[in-house]
C-alpha cells in the first residue's frame, strides 16, 4: 500500500522546487489551468512571421517566444527578474533574440519608433507611454495581461476576505491605451477553471505567482495553508478562477 504524502513533505516538496523562468511544468499532474480560447502563443507566432523588428516585454524565461517558428529580421526581449535572464537567454539563443535586463520601473532603453511588433504576456504592468514611443506608426502591440481579481478564492483562502478589485481591469487597460495614442482592435475576457490537488502545488504556485499572496512565506501563512490543505484532502481539490484579457492596439500616428 502505497504510503501518503505528509502535510509536511509537501510544503517541502513545493518550497524546494525552482521558480525560475515562466513555465509551470512542475505542476503536471498536481494542478490544472484552462488556457484562454484566443491561443495566445499561436497569435504571437502569426504576428511574428510578417513583422521585421519585434520586442517581446517581460518576457520570463522566454518560453513563449521560444515557440515562434519564424522570428523576425530582429528580435528582442526585456526582462526585470534578474534569475530570468539567463534563462530567457538560453531559450531564445537559437532564435538569435537579444534578451536585454531591465528595471521593472525604468523606461524602456530603446530608441523611438524602433519596432513594428510589441508582445507582452502577463506583464507586471504595462507602461503605455513607452509601448507607444517604441512602436513604429502603424505598428501593433499585442498583449494577455492578468485579469481582476485571478485567482482569488487561493488568496482569500491564504489571507482572508479581501476588498474588491482595484487594478488590472480591461476599460482601464483601453483607457490607458487610448490616453497614450493608440487605437485599441481587439480586446476579448475569459474566465479559467483553475485546479489545485495538493498543497504542495499551492505552495510552488505561490512562490511563483508573488502577486497571489504579497509576501507568501511558509512559515508566516502556516496555519492557512494546514486549512487548506485539510480541506483539499476532504474535498479533493480547490479550484480557484483565473482572469485573462486580450488587448490589441495599434499606432496610428503619421
Amino acid at each position: 500500500m502505497t504510503r501518503e504524502v505528509t502535510f509536511e513533505e509537501l510544503l517541502a516538496e513545493g518550497a524546494a522546487a525552482p521558480v525560475e523562468g515562466w513555465a509551470f511544468d512542475w505542476l503536471a499532474g498536481r494542478a490544472t489551468e484552462e488556457r484562454p480560447p484566443w491561443g495566445y502563443a499561436r497569435l504571437v507566432a502569426a504576428r511574428m512571421s510578417s513583422a521585421d523588428a519585434a520586442l517581446d516585454i517581460d518576457t520570463g524565461g522566454g518560453e513563449v517566444l521560444a515557440e515562434v517558428p519564424r522570428p523576425p529580421r530582429l528580435l528582442t526581449a526585456t526582462e526585470a527578474w534578474l534569475p530570468n535572464v539567463p534563462v530567457a537567454r538560453a531559450n531564445l539563443a537559437p532564435l538569435k533574440a537579444s534578451v536585454v535586463a531591465v528595471r521593472a520601473d525604468a523606461p524602456l532603453p530603446f530608441r523611438d519608433d524602433a519596432f513594428d511588433l510589441v508582445v507582452s504576456r502577463h506583464p507586471v504592468r504595462t507602461d503605455w507611454p513607452e509601448v507607444a514611443r517604441v512602436l513604429r506608426p502603424g505598428g501593433t502591440f499585442l498583449s494577455q495581461q492578468i485579469g481582476p481579481g485571478t485567482v482569488r478564492e487561493l488568496s482569500e483562502a491564504i489571507l482572508g476576505p479581501l476588498p474588491p478589485p482595484a487594478r488590472r481591469h480591461p476599460a482601464r487597460a483601453v483607457a490607458d491605451a487610448q490616453a497614450a495614442g493608440l487605437t485599441v482592435v481587439d480586446l476579448r475576457e475569459a474566465t479559467l477553471r483553475t485546479v489545485f490537488h495538493d498543497i504542495g502545488a499551492v505552495v510552488w504556485f505561490l512562490r511563483k505567482v508573488v502577486w497571489t499572496v504579497p509576501g507568501f512565506t511558509v512559515q508566516a501563512h502556516l496555519p492557512a495553508l494546514a486549512r487548506l490543505h485539510d480541506r483539499i484532502r476532504a474535498e479533493g481539490s480547490f479550484v480557484a478562477h483565473a482572469r485573462r484579457f486580450l488587448i490589441e492596439a495599434r499606432a496610428d500616428r503619421p
